[in-house]
C-alpha cells in the first residue's frame, strides 16, 4: 500500500502560527521534503524535530520528484513544504501532487498560512471574489500578456513580488490597468508587519523615494464593471472559438487564451470556455 504525501503549511513570518497538526505530521513523516533544506532545518531545530530531509524545488523538482514518488509507492509516508506558507501554490509543490494523481498516491493537506488570503483581508478590498495572479513574469512580452489578461477582470487581483522587482511591478501595474486602490502588504505576521493603502500613482511616488525591504503581497482593485473596450478589438468579430484560437497560435496556453479572450469581450471566463468547449 503506499503511503501518502502531506501538504503542509508552514509559518510565513511568526513561528506561533504553526498547528499542533503541522508538528505532529512533520514528527511522523519518513522523509520531509524542503524547497530549502536550510531554511526547514531552522523549522525543525525550533520544534525539536528530527527527521531526514530531502531537497525538492524549481530546479531538481524531475529528478527529485521521480525519487519521492518511489519512496511513496513503497509505503512511506512524505511530509512537503516550502520556504513558508501554503506548499503547492506559486511552488513547485503543484508539480509533485500532479505525478501523486497520476500514480494514485494520497495527497493529504495540511492547513495553515496562506500569504495571499491574509492580505486580502487586511486590505480593505472586496474580498468576496478575488483572483490570484502569483508572480509575474520577468519576461517582458509574457509579462505583457499577463497583465493584458486581467486588465478588465472585475476580481480583486492578488499578485506577490520581491523587493528589488517592485518598482518596476508597479510602474507596469499603473501602465496596464490605470490608477486603481492598491493595498501593498509587507512581512505578513513579521515584526516589521505593514500595510499601505494607496493608489498605484501614490504607490509608485512612495517607492521613487523609499528603498522597498521585506517580502510584498499586493492587493489591486478589479476593473470597474463595463470598462472593457470591446467595441475597438477586432478580433471580437471572430467566433469565440477562432478569438481562441488565435491566442493559442500565438503561443498562450489554452487556459490563458480563454483569459485573454474573455478580457477582451468583457464576459466571465467560464462563458468563454463553456462556449469554446461547447458545453
Amino acid at each position: 500500500m503506499s503511503g501518502v504525501l502531506y501538504l503542509c503549511a508552514t509559518p510565513i513570518g511568526n513561528l506561533g502560527d504553526i498547528t499542533e497538526r503541522c508538528l505532529k505530521t512533520l514528527r511522523d513523516a519518513d522523509l520531509i521534503a524542503a524547497e530549502d533544506t536550510r531554511r526547514t532545518l531552522q523549522l525543525l531545530n525550533h520544534f525539536e524535530i528530527t527527521k531526514p530531509l530531502t531537497s525538492y524545488h524549481e530546479h531538481n523538482k524531475r529528478e527529485k520528484g521521480a525519487y519521492i514518488i518511489e519512496l511513496l509507492k513503497s509505503g512511506k509516508n512524505v511530509a512537503l513544504v516550502s520556504d513558508a506558507g501554503t506548499v503547492a501554490i506559486s511552488d513547485p509543490g503543484e508539480d509533485l501532487v500532479s505525478r501523486c494523481i497520476e500514480n494514485d498516491i494520497s495527497v493529504s493537506p495540511i492547513p495553515g498560512a496562506v500569504a495571499a488570503v491574509n492580505a486580502l483581508i487586511i486590505s480593505g478590498l472586496p474580498t468576496r471574489r478575488f483572483a490570484f495572479e502569483g508572480f509575474l513574469s520577468v519576461n517582458k512580452r509574457h509579462r505583457h500578456e499577463h497583465l493584458e489578461a486581467v486588465k478588465n477582470d472585475t476580481h480583486t487581483l492578488i499578485f506577490y513580488e520581491a523587493p528589488h522587482k517592485l518598482k518596476g511591478t508597479l510602474k507596469d501595474l499603473y501602465e496596464a490597468l490605470g490608477d486603481r486602490k492598491i493595498a501593498i502588504i509587507r512581512e505578513l505576521t513579521k515584526i516589521h508587519e505593514e500595510a499601505i493603502r494607496t493608489t498605484l500613482s501614490n504607490a509608485i511616488k512612495l517607492y521613487d523615494d523609499e528603498p522597498a525591504r521585506g517580502e510584498f503581497v499586493l492587493v489591486i482593485e478589479g476593473a470597474a464593471r463595463g470598462t472593457a473596450n470591446t467595441e475597438d478589438n477586432p478580433l471580437n468579430s471572430l467566433s469565440v472559438s477562432e478569438h481562441v484560437e488565435k491566442y493559442i497560435a500565438d503561443g498562450l496556453s489554452q487556459k490563458d487564451a480563454v483569459k485573454r479572450a474573455a478580457a477582451d469581450r468583457g464576459v466571465p471566463k467560464r462563458e468563454i470556455y463553456n462556449e469554446y468547449h461547447n458545453l
